[in-house]
This record gives C-alpha cells, sequence and structure tokens, in this order.
C-alpha cells in the first residue's frame, strides 16, 4: 500500500487521494483551500490539517 492523503477542517473530512495533488485539487469540496489559478499553489484555510495515512496503517497529521 502506498500513502493516502486527505484534508480535515473542524467540520468536515475529506476523502483519502492516492496522491497530494489530487488531493489538493479536491480540498475546496471541503472547505479546506483552494488552488490558484494563475500559480497553480495551493493554499489552505486556517485550522484545515492534512493527514497521510502510512503503508503501515499509521495516520500522521500535519497543521496547515
Amino acid at each position: 500500500m502506498n500513502k493516502l492523503y486527505r484534508y480535515v477542517t473542524a467540520h468536515r473530512v475529506g476523502k483519502w487521494y492516492p496522491d497530494l495533488a489530487t488531493a489538493q485539487r479536491f480540498a475546496f469540496k471541503i472547505g479546506a483551500g483552494f488552488m490558484a489559478e494563475k500559480s497553480g499553489q495551493f493554499s489552505s484555510y486556517l485550522g484545515t490539517r492534512l493527514e497521510v495515512l502510512m503503508p503501515d496503517g499509521q495516520v500522521v497529521a500535519t497543521a496547515g
């Protein structure tokens, strides 16, 4: 199993995605952030965290 990525807000939890770029692209659906159209840079909203599901089943969370 590879790493999986998702964004979590205070009120919503995103789906697990196979790569970070896909998780970032769909983060707006739960109000976790947005992708700047011109630069393609992702910006997460205050209080959003990124969770990474490791191959051993451990979930690692990072503050956003």
